[in-house]
């Protein structure tokens, strides 16, 4: 379990002082501009060997997303973008970032930028996210009258500005072409690569685009050391990561915790067990709700919460956004809401993904009343598999994993509810 000391993000809960001066008294900002002074070429490599992976749901290692930027100027300037379109069903910890600790992602963004030789950096933040922007906006605002933004950012030599561009709530713009293409004024559309980001990203120049929670927690590695950072978590997946536990346990929450935790202590400790008990587990889907789910039983026996682990079950840690399903719920419709989510969000750029989502939904809201066919669940797999990596971005793989884990894991149940529909029982989706 992690301790306290090892706490990256101190103030998750909001119950102390989020301005500067509370941020100041918990260790933020404290000597910054030591840590830009050694050079990008350092933090680069500290990064690196940190182990850290990106934190919005690919587990990119970070450290060699930055080394991708130009070493040299061509003229044209370098960006930092930091994606806070929060927008997978089931994740919310980056809103707690913001809300209640945003000088670990202030601080975060000045030493990022730095390194990828930024001038500016913007925070592309989820529209439905207004109390997050006040609380964002005021701290940034602080920070340029205690001089840390700006000409000679925190006495570093190093000129930065900060901005934050409000999204309007649409899901597809967390891709973070799309959501480049969004900062400049245009349709949320993702863009074909190459050329990538780190080529040609936003408005033509050389961009990187991170999550939030990867940005903030540099400052804490930078200072303590990459070996630290690299001590939690098996080999592969470094670091600590935050979990937003939500659905049938009986205290949801959202908590910092070492990688490869096991699934079973992350949810004794932190959120009280299983509601009704571990036998009441009926499936977990780990990592927002783009990944596939598995089996309560195969989670609560096994289960380690990171990258491989999860990989290996065919699913995935995506942004570790823990959906807890026990017995009373009735996974063919969970799966048939997330397939209406995903079909109302889909940008309808590629074949694929603008007809398949649709009828995926439609195909799932037949199975989910038993009006269907038992041949119809193979055929819906293969459409799935038709769908998936054949987009431009992910979102038609986001549609097509849950639908899959759904078959591979719950098909008797499929079955059973077409069998009992010709018998004529019957079932509602709303």
């Amino acid at each position: 379990m992690l301790k306290d000391q090892d706490r990256i993000f101190t103030n998750i809960y909001g119950m102390h002082d989020r301005s500067l001066k509370g941020a100041l008294a918990r260790g933020h900002w404290d000597g910054t501009a030591g840590i830009i002074k050694k050079g990008r070429d350092w933090v680069v490599d500290q990064m690196k060997a940190s182990g850290l992976r990106g934190r919005g749901g690919a587990g990119f290692p970070t450290g060699l997303k930055w080394s991708f930027m130009p070493k040299e100027s061509d003229g044209r300037p370098a960006y930092l973008v930091i994606n806070a379109d929060e927008s997978e069903p089931g994740t919310c910890k980056d809103r707690e970032i913001m809300r209640h600790d945003p000088h670990t992602l202030i601080e975060g963004a000045l030493i990022a930028a730095f390194a990828m030789n930024a001038h500016a950096s913007y925070i592309y933040i989820r529209g439905e996210y207004i109390r997050e922007r006040e609380a964002l906006q005021a701290a940034i605002d602080e920070c340029y009258d205690a001089g840390l933004l700006g000409k000679n950012a925190c006495k570093s030599g190093w000129d930065f500005d900060l901005y934050i561009a409000h999204g309007a709530g649409a899901y597809i713009c967390g891709e973070e072409t799309a959501l480049l293409e969004s900062l400049e004024g245009k349709k949320g559309m993702p863009r074909m690569k190459p050329p990538f980001p780190a080529g040609a990203g936003l408005y033509g120049c050389p961009t990187t685009v991170n999550n939030v929670e990867s940005i903030a927690v540099v400052p804490t590695i930078l200072r303590r050391g990459p070996e630290w950072f690299a001590g939690f978590g098996r080999p592969n997946n470094a670091g600590t990561k935050l979990f937003a536990i939500s659905g049938h346990v009986n205290n949801p929450c959202v908590v910092e915790e070492a990688m490869s935790i096991s699934f079973e202590e992350l949810i004794d400790k932190h959120c009280g067990g299983i509601r009704g008990g571990w036998s009441n587990l009926k499936a977990v889907i780990p990592g927002g709700s783009s990944v596939r789910m598995v089996p309560g039983k195969v989670m609560h026996e096994e289960g380690i919460m990171d990258f491989d682990w999860l990989g290996s079950q065919n699913s995935g840690l995506g942004t570790a956004a823990v959906i807890v399903m026990d017995q009373s719920v009735d996974v063919i419709k969970a799966v048939w809401r997330l397939a209406k989510f995903y079909k109302h969000e889909s940008c309808g750029q590629c074949t694929p993904c603008r007809e398949g989502t649709g009828w995926m939904m439609r195909v799932m809201e037949r199975l989910v009343t038993g009006e269907a066919e038992i041949e119809e669940i193979d055929m819906l797999l293969s459409v799935t598999k038709q769908v998936e990596g054949h987009t431009i971005c992910a979102l038609g793989d986001a549609a097509a994993w849950p639908i899959q884990g759904l078959v591979a894991h719950f098909r008797d149940e499929i079955e059973d509810r077409i069998r009992a529909r010709q018998r004529g029982a019957t079932f509602a989706a709303e």
